[in-house]
């Protein structure tokens, strides 16, 4: 900028409001023309109503006029986007307001940080310059005190420290000693009066022409029109040096404003600002905690309990084969005529994909008898795939081998419910003789105990014998009654049950082969029962869903609590995403607050259960997944509010109530 270019200047300024949505216009500026060097120290006196403080909020970058041209330091500001006269307000202008605009939740010299925080100032050169600044207006002892605890005056300097945060080139003072007692005022207007000694730019508005007279140069405004001005008045010589030494407003960097904190600089200020005003009012956040809370937490228990339970049912009939398929001949219509099984059928099974064991099975009814006791049971013709077939392991004793088979050894297995029957003496079984149908059988080994399934409490009142051995010695047939098929994927059930039908319908020339594919109907269960669960994660999830609501709720009301604060940060250089960054952090931290609260407590309602003897399976991955979804509902429902309040209009949340 030349010496010959106004540090401001306007031509032709206008401003009108209304005119739109059937509300009448009002011009409250009518074509202002006006030229303020570096330096100068100008007051702009007029009554209520001439034009004065809307002239002051033009000036500053507040405000965009209807019509005319505002340059400064030679740029046009019409020129420059919402970021750039954001910028524009922080490096060249500090304000001072007649009712101090200080943010109630910061300290004194928190307040007087706020410019150089926007600015991008590293945390502990802002502290330093802002304590410095604070001493120098005689507020040394009152850093860490809050607007509340301040008197009028002493909060009218913290204002003006915050104006020179920055440098504070140009100072606007709207009616600075309004609100002031005498004695305030004084001191006020004698600071005022050593700034522009100290080369800072001046302008003071006001309707008192006594504090005017302070000034060395006035300009009187009436109806929106400049109708008298003392002219510019010469600047002292060590005004004038000080003005030199300022740097050029638009240098080498251009403006927009570097930034040296960088995100995570930003965040901290922005996580300490949103803890502290979330605790200011603790009923209000406590309630908005708890809809997360309860919401976080449902969606924890829902999920365990509906694992929990979709592992007990699918427990339950993995005992009796998760994997497995019966095969039995059966004909289609009873016109029909079919034949049994054969060994050849099952040695045709085996060979098919997917079959891991196909083992045929024997079956019928015997008395079996140990001394005077006789107990109807059945008898199962096996072979020694015997326990992969049907997932049938033992609990004492050793299974047959293949030379019992092999030489039709009379050896057998019995069930818990046949030990129970012969030896309730409480010998043990394995190794004595008992008979079947006369036939007398060595014990070497005891199933181990299956249960029932659907009400079924047969599964263990039975014996098994080799295969060889029930077709020669106790039945008479080397038909298979029916076989076990294993298989390897249970993803393919309904493949390999289609592959048996079809392969026995070419071996056997009709399809008389019906499967019972128990692997199909446990995986159709398993797909039921997660659907269930799944059910039940949604149903809670509405409970988080109403946690966000309630916390979009709370930052629309907290918005328009604070909208003189956010019009206080946006006069000291806060650009639209920094006021979108604050208020969105304070919706996360709600839910980050609410989510964990909700972990611990969804995990310790699941252990509660679980000690209760309910089944409750938890999931990391539930959890984590509650707690995520808790952190975007507070992304989502605290954007449209943060939104909201970085694009309000920086005059008007200034003079909001």
């Amino acid at each position: 900028m030349s010496a010959a270019t106004p540090l401001l200047s306007l031509r032709g300024l206008r401003k009108q409001y209304g005119g739109h949505d059937g509300a009448p216009a009002t011009e409250v500026l009518r074509g202002v023309s006006l030229d303020i060097a570096a330096g100068e120290f100008v007051a702009i006196v007029g009554s209520s109503g001439s034009g004065k403080s809307t002239l002051m909020h033009l000036l500053g970058c507040l405000d965009r006029p209807t019509s005319g041209t505002y340059h400064v330091a030679g740029r046009d500001v019409a020129a420059l986007g919402a970021d750039e006269l954001a910028w524009l307000r922080r490096e060249a202008f500090g304000f001072v307001f007649q009712g101090y605009h200080l943010i109630a939740t910061e300290s004194a010299r928190e307040n007087v940080e706020i410019p150089a925080l926007y600015a991008g100032t590293p945390a502990p050169e802002r502290e330093s310059r802002a304590t410095a600044l604070l001493e120098r207006l005689g507020l040394g002892q009152r850093l860490d005190h809050r607007p509340g605890q301040l008197s009028g005056g002493q909060q009218q300097r913290v204002s003006i420290a915050r104006a020179l945060m920055n440098g504070g080139r140009i100072i606007l003072a709207d009616e600075p000693t309004g609100a002031l007692d005498s004695h305030s005022s004084a001191e006020v207007m004698q600071l005022l009066v050593e700034l522009a000694d100290a080369g800072h730019t001046v302008i003071l508005i006001t309707h008192d022409r006594d504090i005017a007279a302070r000034a060395r140069r006035v300009i009187e405004i009436r109806d929106g029109q400049i109708i008298a001005d003392t002219g510019t008045a010469p600047v002292s010589e060590a005004a004038r040096r000080a003005t030199h030494a300022w740097p050029p407003l638009f240098g080498a960097r251009g403006h927009g404003g570097d930034r040296f904190t960088g995100l995570a600089g930003d965040l901290r200020e922005a996580l300490r600002a949103a803890w502290r005003v979330l605790w200011i009012n603790p009923f209000r956040t406590g309630l908005t905690l708890l809809g997360i809370i309860i919401g976080v937490a449902s969606v924890i228990v829902m999920l365990a309990a509906g694992s929990g339970s979709q592992f007990q049912v699918m427990k339950k009939m993995a005992v009796f084969g998760a994997n497995k398929m019966y095969v039995a001949a059966t004909p289609v219509t009873s016109r029909d005529r079919t034949g049994p099984l054969s060994l050849a059928d099952v040695e045709t099974m085996r060979e098919l994909p997917n079959v891991e064991v196909a083992m045929p099975y024997l079956e019928g009814f015997v008395i079996s008898r140990r001394g005077n006791v006789d107990h109807r049971t059945e008898v199962g013709g096996v072979t020694t795939d015997f326990e992969v077939a049907l997932d049938w392991p033992l609990a004492e004793g050793v299974f047959f081998d293949a030379e019992d088979e092999r030489t039709l050894a009379k050896v057998a297995i019995i069930g818990k419910r046949v030990r129970t029957a012969l030896f309730e003496d409480g010998t043990d079984p394995v190794g004595q003789t008992i008979l079947l149908d006369s036939v007398p059988f060595q014990v070497i080994g005891v199933l181990a105990e299956k249960g029932a399934l659907a009400g079924n409490a047969d599964e263990d009142d039975r014996v098994v014998v080799p295969y060889s051995t029930a077709s020669a010695r106790l039945f008479g047939t080397p038909y298979p009654t029916w076989v076990a098929v294993a298989i390897r994927r249970l993803q393919q059930a309904r493949q390999t049950e289609n592959a048996i039908i079809d392969a026995m319908a070419v071996q056997r020339g009709q399809r008389d082969v019906r499967v019972y594919n128990r692997a199909e109907s446990i995986r159709a269960s398993a797909e039921t029962e997660r659907t269930m669960t799944m059910m039940l994660g949604l149903i809670a999830a509405i409970s988080l869903l109403v946690g966000g609501i309630g916390v979009m709720n709370v930052m629309l009301m907290t918005v328009r609590e604070r909208t003189r604060e956010i019009g206080i940060r946006m006069a000291t250089g806060a650009r639209q995403r920094d006021i979108l960054r604050q208020f969105m952090t304070e919706a996360v931290v709600v839910s980050v607050i609410g989510g964990v609260a909700g972990m611990v407590g969804g995990v310790l309602v699941a252990v509660a259960l679980r000690l209760a003897g309910i089944p409750a399976i938890l999931s990391l991955t539930a959890i984590v997944g509650a707690f995520g979804c808790a952190v975007a509902t507070g992304l989502v429902f605290g954007y449209m509010p943060a939104r909201n309040a970085a694009r309000l209009d920086p005059v008007q949340a200034l003079n909001s109530d």
